[in-house]
């Protein structure tokens, strides 16, 4: 008998993707301008680190917030006594207003639909725990973040079924692709409970446009099934076509009241509009009572602390501030999303036309030694130990055509995004081959032994223990 549980020794959690070793690699040896030029740059972390300043500036003209003062008195004690997991009410009221006023306040939310979670991995989670049993499944179009593998399915018993977009049409959702993806997930005897997306989608840095979410909520509403839409990237859009919230289309479609409403549920977060990831700031917004009630007893396992929303309640509040940092933040996004466009057009390299998001989806197909996961893969390890950038190569995104890689533009300083792109142009116009360190040689030879074509469409199912299927 193990001392240990099948949970906590099972492989599906995700950790052996190519998206996490990219990471692991970056942590032995980070770049720094000066203490390491030579290092790695972390290019696969979908960080917004361009408007810090506006936040700073904030803090610095209202210390009240940050010292938890409340008209010149301080709420230290107050806040440190326990609080109740619904959350306090000021910051849920400014959550929801910042919600409107990020989608054009086209649409208005209602604060007592929403649940406070620690970011939107526990926001996803829960929702996942409240609509799905162990073993049903949800359809996800492809490419799709890695870490859903994670956040949906470890601890959830979950399953993702992919609905699978392709090149042709920029990867866009269409009907025959929700069908199909229907059909295969039942003939694996999968029940299907919803459909989820990221709107803009993450990893292409592209908007859902209006006919796509009308297909989806027609798809859910004939199959009788959920739609979650993760709109944490709803404030990086920095052109045109902008953000239409499924929220959005609801309301045009009347069917706000309808039971299609209570199958809808929106995941938001502050870790990417504001770049504030460490603070922990998820919500879910639901029309379902039965879930807004389960979910905020479960979010008792990850609350954000009393100290946070008082502080950014104050920070939401702040009309004038607000509406200048979306401006300036997705002026910013707009500008160094171009400058890493023309630099990799200056090396020869494309990406898909994006209007959104902290990073492209960058196309690498004509570097491939030949169309498959495996010369992919290849590249991949060239890209880490050769040109020494961390990227995040399309298979761990489960895209089912080689050769498209995420690249992040947001995380990092003006003058380190020049340094990689010159990496890199140098690297596409130099011989195919470079002399590597013996640790490096051999660091590569390893990873040879890591399988790609199975991770592309594994389902999790396949990582566990007989009684657990």
């Amino acid at each position: 008998m193990g001392l240990l549980s099948r949970k906590a020794t099972c492989n599906a959690h995700g950790q052996d993707s190519s998206y996490f070793l990219g990471w692991e690699e970056y942590e032995k040896n980070p770049y720094d301008d000066i203490k390491n030029p030579h290092g790695i740059i972390q290019m696969g972390l979908a960080e917004n680190q361009l408007s810090f300043d506006l936040i700073e500036s904030w803090l610095a003209k209202n210390p009240a917030a940050a010292n938890f003062e409340k008209e010149g008195q301080s709420i230290f004690r107050e806040l440190a006594l326990f609080q109740d997991y619904h959350g306090l009410p000021s910051f849920k009221n400014a959550m929801a207003d910042f919600m409107s006023e990020n989608r054009g306040n086209r649409v208005s939310f209602d604060p007592k639909k929403l649940v406070l979670t620690a970011g939107a991995t526990s926001a996803n989670e829960t929702l996942m725990f409240c609509l799905a049993d162990p073993g049903d499944a949800f359809l996800i179009p492809t490419p799709y973040y890695p870490g859903f593998d994670r956040d949906l399915k470890w601890r959830t018993g979950a399953e993702i079924a992919p609905i699978q977009c392709t090149s042709t049409n920029g990867f866009r959702i269409t009907k025959s692709a929700l069908e199909e993806a229907y059909e295969q997930a039942q003939k694996l005897n999968l029940k299907v409970k919803g459909v989820l997306i990221t709107n803009p989608s993450n990893p292409l840095g592209t908007t859902t446009t209006r006919t796509e979410l009308n297909h989806l909520l027609d798809f859910v509403s004939r199959k009788n099934i959920h739609l979650i839409s993760d709109e944490i990237y709803s404030g990086t859009v920095f052109t045109s076509p902008g953000f239409i919230s499924v929220m959005e289309v609801l309301k045009e479609k009347k069917l706000e009241h309808t039971d299609v409403s209570k199958r809808v549920h929106i995941v938001y977060s502050l870790s990417k509009d504001l770049g504030l990831p460490g603070f922990r700031v998820g919500v879910i917004y639901s029309n379902d009572d039965v879930v807004v009630a389960a979910a905020t007893k479960m979010s008792s396992f990850g609350l954000i602390s009393s100290q946070t929303q008082y502080l950014l309640s104050a920070l939401l509040s702040d009309k004038n501030f607000t509406k200048n940092y979306l401006k300036e933040n997705q002026i910013r996004l707009k500008r160094r999303h171009a400058k890493l466009v023309s630099g990799l057009e200056a090396a020869g390299i494309e990406c898909l036309k994006s209007n959104a998001g902290l990073f492209c989806w960058v196309d690498m197909r004509h570097m491939l030694t030949s169309n498959t996961f495996e010369a992919e893969i290849e590249l991949w390890k060239k890209i880490v130990y050769e040109v020494k950038l961390n990227i995040s190569p399309g298979s761990s995104c489960h895209c089912n055509e080689p050769g498209w890689f995420r690249v992040c533009f947001a995380n990092m300083s003006e003058e380190t995004l020049k340094v990689a792109l010159n990496r890199l142009k140098m690297f596409v116009d130099g011989p195919s081959s470079t002399t590597r360190s013996q640790s490096e040689h051999q660091r590569l030879k390893n990873l040879r032994k890591m399988k790609v074509s199975n991770w592309v469409f594994r389902l999790s199912f396949q990582d566990r223990e007989p009684e657990e299927r």
